[in-house]
Order: C-alpha cells, then sequence, then structure tokens
C-alpha cells in the first residue's frame, strides 16, 4: 500500500491486515540485517533499529516501508508466525532475506515451512549500479557464482543489479523451498505511475508498505 505521512492512510493500511496504528509494528530501517521481535507486551512499542520485524503475537502486525527496496513477507504455512524485511542492495549484501528464514526459528519454525512473499521493487531493467555496489557484494564473502547472476555488466564501472534474483536465491538457499517464493515482479521505477520510486522521485517519494499479521485467533 502506498502511503504519505497522513494518520487516515496508516489507518486504512493497518486495517487492511486487521489491525490499528498501535498495533502495526515498525521499525527504524538502517540498510542493515538486524532482527527485532514484536509483541503487544511492548508498549509503547520502541521502534528499534532493524530490517527484519518478527512475530507469533496474533494482536499485532509487523511492516516494512519501502521505495524501490524490496520488501518481502513471509508466514509459516500454519500461519502462526510472520516476518517482514526490508533488503535493498545494502541489506541483501548483509543477507536481511537470510536473517529473516532464521528469526522464524525462534517461534520452531523450519524453512521448508515458510511462504515467502518478495513485492515490488527496483527491477535488474531500471538499477544501475556502480563498481563500488559490486566490490560491496563481493568483500561480503558471496560467491562468484552468485555474483555473475545478480550482477549483468552494462559498461565501465556499471552494473544492472537483480535483486529479485538475489532475492530468490537467499531464501532458497537458507532452506525456502523454491515454489514457496512468489516474486511480483514489478519494477517500481518502470510503473512510478503506481509506485513510489526514490530513483525516479528523489526525495519527493513516498513510501509503500508491506505489512503481515498471523493467522491465528488472539487469545
Amino acid at each position: 500500500m502506498a502511503l504519505t505521512d497522513g494518520r487516515d492512510e496508516w489507518a486504512a493500511a493497518a486495517a487492511s491486515v486487521g489491525a490499528s496504528v498501535d498495533t502495526l509494528l515498525l521499525i527504524r530501517q538502517v540498510h542493515g540485517a538486524t532482527v527485532a521481535f514484536g509483541t503487544s507486551e511492548q508498549t509503547p512499542w520502541p521502534r528499534p533499529e532493524a530490517d527484519v520485524i518478527a512475530t507469533a503475537d496474533p494482536h499485532v502486525a509487523v511492516g516494512v516501508r519501502v521505495a524501490d527496496c524490496v520488501p518481502i513477507l513471509l508466514a509459516e504455512d500454519s500461519g502462526r508466525a510472520v516476518a517482514a524485511v526490508h533488503a535493498g542492495w545494502r541489506g541483501t549484501t548483509a543477507r536481511a532475506a537470510i536473517a529473516g528464514v532464521e528469526a522464524m526459528q525462534r517461534y520452531g519454525v523450519r524453512p521448508e515451512r515458510l511462504v515467502a512473499a518478495v513485492g515490488p521493487s527496483i527491477g535488474p531493467c531500471c538499477y544501475e549500479v556502480g563498481e563500488g555496489t559490486f566490490e560491496a557484494f563481493r568483500e561480503a564473502g558471496h560467491r562468484e557464482a552468485l555474483l555473475g547472476r545478480w550482477f549483468a555488466r552494462t559498461g565501465p564501472g556499471k552494473y544492472h543489479l537483480d535483486l529479485w534474483r538475489a532475492t530468490r536465491d537467499q531464501l532458497e538457499g537458507a532452506g525456502v523451498l523454491p515454489a514457496n517464493v512468489h516474486v511480483a515482479g514489478l519494477c517500481t521505477m518502470t510503473h512510478q505511475e503506481t509506485f513510489h520510486s526514490y530513483r525516479a522521485h528523489g526525495k519527493r517519494a513516498g513510501r509503500m508498505l508491506a505489512a503481515i499479521r498471523t493467522t491465528q485467533p488472539a487469545r
């Protein structure tokens, strides 16, 4: 859901997943792979610095905000535990998607029981990056074979980065079944009339929300 800073929009976004503004738990995203765990007992919610948030509390929803970065929603197939992940290129370098899968182990969720939804983000068609980004992935220890899948050279010191493929590879590498990874494949920059894109609009860009909550009834 696309959002500005209007409280009515936030209320509508929270209501879309059966929550309120006060029970929609967000994080201060810092382009890393730190995990926060949310519950309704943490009031007021401190909004910690993190890029992954997980919960098994049916009284709250969890979400991340994006405008070109990759939003990933994870849920156990029974719906008893969920997580939201924010992964731009820095988060992907830091393996945020893998951190999300590992976070679910806190609730006893095996990777093969997870379903992953990867929302709209900037696509490989439009995401040009420089040599520094490529080297950051290499220095983080990503295998050359993976770098060859994720980066396509377009000129001297320039590449197109495929975050969709990188996200899928990381999720599957962490044990999520290929059939359970669902990638929207919609580029935010290509469809900037529909989605918010920082590359397209700079500081004027709004943000989109990816939110999720458990399907287990509250007791």
